[in-house]
Parts: structure tokens; sequence; C-alpha cells
């Protein structure tokens, strides 16, 4: 089954060792200079640090890693490219592009949220927070040699304020201007009451060239390969089919402590299809080495071709300590007739997770319930003391069930059509003045009921067909539309569906990541991740809180209050997660045996590489 760890995911922060021993980075006079910042000022690694824990010093560099796409962000695919402008609305960017920038800091992977300095050599932070000094390293360049300097991260962060995709746009609302003081120094200030954690995504997003710039518009979909700083540049490609990244072995950052082990391959490789089927026997054949698998069918009963019976391909399964986050059909309430919750609440008892984790997913799958799912972010019982403070000024205003036990999806008996269920969704519909007539469903102004689910995948349709059988018991007359990826980006970009499949997955200390998902002025926004559409002003005030919190336990308390709230409004049909990864690559790499608990997936390519024992033999054509 496809587990949409392929729809959205979008996560801030590292990886650590659970039981890393935290020592305050920020207990330092204001404006004095340190070499790390953190949300609440906490940090694993002194100034002197040599390299992260995790990594391993002495990967050999060399060898190719192929895949294809499992994780996306602003315009990218994972089912084609046709533009190096990842950073924009227009066009479907393509992967890995990111590798080709350098960052002003960069994370570490063993802490929730710890970054340490790239671009950046150390940030003087004023006593206010409201401004942050940088001082750049003199050493860093572009892969042309010309010098990178805090001129083209003030560049960087204004043009991508102004011309940047919508989401970025959002989340640097509160950066007020970047500017350099001169060559080495850049001043970033922040607006008053800045989201707790608009600092780290500062310091987390590309730095280009000015100069390049000057010549051509930032806010053009382009196949031209862009002037970078990064670990890898662009090499071959061909649009729609598949992009390299070649490593940059004089790069100038390759000997600070924060990239130390890292990097070691010398091409990484995205494979793109249009079809999962077609994706594993490319991966059978191996034209590509390194495949996540997100269909549950798939893993229990292909995996027995000759490479895996005779160990030339590997499989393990990793643990997934990171939150992950929630996945499901998200119903665009912007609709008239899903502007109701009990419409919303019809659906979501009109599928059947049970049968469906049976019969199709073997089992694999527990139910997802909440956008923290897998994290103790998630709210369980009756709200406690601290919680009801929070929730109290909204009573009223919000669903009386959020004053007692979280909603959680109902229990089907597993049947496949569970008709005690279906009665009430039925009843529900009834309600809110959808009533049945010829056995079909009317809307309020005597039009049949009718819904699309929007994918661009083919994979994902036997999860579909028993959910609309469901669906037309109810007299809904429910249809399954497969667009092209770049129409079906159009499509969501505008909110130009009725229910879609999305998977994203909060960082383990989320603040204003949380607006473009769930906040009002996200539903307005083009291209924002809140495709539910949801405009709730006790989810905008709770977000708020979320984003103001000071220390770990009042930003737990704040978003256990928020998924109780979120919950209430019936805005998606839950799916499912696990909280694992199932891998399967060719017997050329290698891995840290103990991945640190906040990587990305499971680290790759970052800190895989190859084993010289085993010589790669990557399929290129």
């Amino acid at each position: 089954m496809p587990s949409i760890t392929r729809r959205a995911v979008l996560a801030v922060g590292g990886s650590a060792a659970a039981a890393a021993v935290l020592r305050p980075a920020m207990a330092t006079e204001p404006g004095q200079s340190v070499h790390g910042i953190s949300v609440f000022g906490d940090l694993k690694y002194p100034a002197d640090f040599h390299h992260f824990d995790y990594v391993n010093l002495n990967a050999p560099k060399g060898g190719v890693y192929s895949t294809i796409p499992s994780v996306r962000a602003y315009n990218q695919s994972f089912l084609t490219f046709n533009s190096l402008n990842a950073y924009i609305l227009k066009g479907d960017g393509a992967q890995g592009m990111a590798m080709t920038f350098t960052t002003l800091m960069t994370s570490a992977a063993d802490e929730p949220d710890g970054m340490y300095g790239l671009a950046a050599a150390s940030v003087a932070i004023s006593a206010d927070k409201l401004a942050y000094r940088f001082t750049m390293r003199p050493e860093a360049r572009f892969h042309d040699g010309s010098k990178l300097t805090a001129q083209d991260a003030a560049f960087s962060l204004t043009v991508l304020k102004e011309k940047g995709h919508a989401i970025i746009q959002q989340q640097l609302r509160d950066m007020v201007k970047a500017e350099a003081l001169d060559d080495a120094t850049l001043l970033v200030t922040f607006a008053e009451k800045r989201a707790r954690d608009v600092p780290l995504y500062v310091a987390g997003l590309p730095i280009f060239s000015r100069a390049y710039y000057a010549m051509r518009p930032f806010d053009e979909s382009t196949l031209d390969i862009p002037l970078g700083s990064g670990p890898y540049k662009v090499g071959r490609f061909e649009a729609g089919r598949y992009i390299e990244f070649d490593r940059v072995k004089d790069w100038w950052a390759a000997d600070l402590p924060v990239s130390r082990g890292l990097y070691n391959f010398d091409v990484v490789r995205y494979e793109f299809y249009r079809d999962r089927d077609v994706a594993f026997e490319g991966f059978t054949g191996r034209s590509y080495l390194f495949r996540e698998e997100f269909t549950s069918r798939v893993w229990a009963t292909r995996y027995d071709f000759p490479a895996i019976k005779d160990g030339r391909v590997k499989r393990e399964t990793l643990p997934d300590d990171t939150p992950s986050g929630a996945q499901g059909w998200f119903i665009n309430s912007r609709r008239d007739r899903f502007r109701d919750p009990r419409v919303r609440e019809a659906l979501i008892n009109a599928f059947d997770f049970e049968w469906t984790n049976k019969t199709i997913m073997y089992g694999a799958y527990a139910r997802t319930v909440s956008p923290f799912q897998n994290s103790d972010m998630m709210a369980n019982g009756p709200p406690p003391p601290e919680e009801l403070a929070l929730l109290e000024p909204f009573r009223g205003q919000i669903p009386d069930e959020v004053f007692g036990v979280p909603y959680l999806p109902p229990v089907t008996d597993g049947s496949g059509q569970d008709r005690s269920l279906l009665r009430k969704a039925s009843q529900l519909l009834q309600d809110a003045g959808f009533p049945v007539k010829d056995g079909k469903r009317m809307l309020p102004n005597g039009e049949i009921f009718r819904l699309e689910f929007l994918m661009d995948e083919p994979t994902f349709q036997p999860h579909h067909m028993p959910y609309i059988k469901n669906l037309g018991t109810l007299g809904i007359e429910a249809t399954f539309r497969l667009v092209d990826p770049v129409q079906y980006r159009a499509r969501v970009d505008d909110f130009d569906f009725d229910l879609t499949v999305q998977r994203f997955s909060m960082s383990s200390t989320p603040g204003d990541s949380m607006r473009p998902f769930f906040s009002s002025q996200a539903a307005k926004t083009k291209g924002s991740y809140n495709l539910a559409g949801i405009e709730n002003p006790a989810i905008d005030a709770l977000i708020e809180r979320i984003i103001g919190a000071d220390n770990r336990n009042d930003l737990r308390v704040a978003c256990r209050a928020f998924d109780r709230v979120f919950r209430a409004g019936r805005y998606w049909v839950p799916q499912w997660f696990r909280a694992t990864h199932p891998i399967a690559y060719w017997d050329v790499f290698g891995h840290p045996p103990n991945l640190p608990r906040y990587v990305s997936g499971v680290g790759a390519p970052d800190l895989w590489w190859t084993e010289p024992a085993k010589p790669e033999q990557a399929v290129k054509p």
C-alpha cells in the first residue's frame, strides 16, 4: 500500500541519541557570538566540537547512490520534474536541489532542533531576540570560485520573502529584513512577537548568488543550472526522467565539523517513474540501488526475486522515532457540500480501515488519529488543567467534545461494510440536510451529491475502490480521477479538488511551520498545505500559543490542546501509519549501525557510503 510518506513531508530538525546530554548554548551575554542556535537555547555540541557523533569519519568517498523520490517540499513532485528552480510556485522542481546550496547553519540529527554554523561561523543575538547578526566564513565559495558573502545571504532571504514559494513567503512573514552590513556581516531583523522558530527557518534556507540572479529573473521556471555552493552540483539530467548530482570534491566546507563524515557518494541520482509497479521492476533490474518501500503488498509478497534470495539485495526495517504526522484524505471544506462537520464525519464513518488494513495492506499499519501521531504532543484522555486553561476561552465557539476525550475515528467490524457505521453516517447526512431521493443522496439545493478523489498515481486506486463502494451505499456518487503530475500539482495548488491524499509530519519542535498547514491565512493562500481549508479562530490562536511557547512543557500542552480542536473539526478521513522504515538496497552500501533519532528518513544519502569491498555497479543510461 502507498503509505504516503511520498505525499508531503516537511519536518524541521535533526536527530539524536535519545540519551544525549544537552548543554546550554545561550548561557552567554546578549550580543555575544555563539556557534549554534536552537528553539529553547539548548545544544548538545560545544563550540569546539570536531564532528557529529553519529557520522562515520572513516566512510570512504566514491560510488553512486540512486533512488526514487520519497520526500518533497515546495513545488517538487514525486513523479516528474521540469524545472531546476525548487523554491518558487511555478513548475515542478527537481528533487535534490537543496544539496547544491549552502545555508547559514545546518541541523544536527541527534537533537530536536539544534543548528550549527555552516556558511555562518557564528551568530550574535540581541537581548530582545529580534536581531541576529551572522558572521560569514571567509572561505565560503560558490562553485565557480567566487566568494559567498553576506551580500548573497541578504539577497537570498529578501528574494525568497518577495518571490519565493507561497509557503516560504508565509514562513518569512516575521522576518522584517535581511541586510549586509559588510561582506562578512549579515543582520537579520525580526518582527516583535515573532514566531519562535523563524530564526531557525531563516538559517536553513538556501543562499543564492546575487551576481548570478542579477542576470536573470529569480521567479522563473527554468532548466538552467543555478550557481550553487553546496556539497553537490547538478550533473547529467533529462527532465521528467532522471537527475544526477556530482559531489564537489574540493567543496569549501568539506572539513567543517558539521560536514565531516557526510556527503560520501560521488554521484547521487534520482529516477522518476509514473507508476510504482514499474518503479519496483526498475529496482529489481538494478536501475537504481536504494528503495524505501511504501506499498505493504509489495513488501509482503514481491521481495522474493533472485537478488534477494542470493543476498545481492538486503532488506532492513529501521525504527522511526520521529512524529509520524498526519496521513489521510483531506476534505476541501471550501466547497459548500463539505462545510458542515457532520458531512465530514459521515465520510469518516464510511471508510473501513480495519478491512483495508487486513485485506489490502497485510495488517502492516495502525490507524492515524492525530497530526502529532507517534509523539508526546498527541492528546489523550480528558484535558488536564493546563490544557483546559488554553481551551476554556473558546468554550461555546468549539465543539463540547473538545473538553472530553479527543475524537477517535470509529473502529469497524472489519467486514468492509459496517452497517452500524453506515447507518450513523446516513443519519449524519440526513441531519445536515442531505436527504435521499430515489436512492441518491441529494444536496440541499436539490442536486445529486457527487464527490471526486483526485490522485496523480494509480497504485493507490485499490484503497479507494472499497471506500467509493461504501459511499455509494450512502447514495453518494464518488469517483476516482487520475491526472498527470503537472495537472495534479496545479489543481491542488488552486484547491480545485474535493478530496485528495496528503501526508505531512511536524518536527519535534513545531512552531511557525504549523501555519501553512492549519491557519486561516493559509486557507486563502494559493499553493499552501492547508488543503482542508481550515479557518478556525481557536486553531489560529492555539497555533500562536504553540509558536509562543518558551519551554518544551508549554509546547507539549499547547500542541495537545490544538490536537483536540483539530480532531474535533473532522477535516480529514484519517488513514494509517507505521513507526518503521522498510528499506531494500543492493548490497553495495554501508550506514551507521545506530541512526540518530531525529534523522530525516533513514539518513540516506547523507550518512551512507559505498563499501570499498562491494564495488558499485549502478546502471546508468
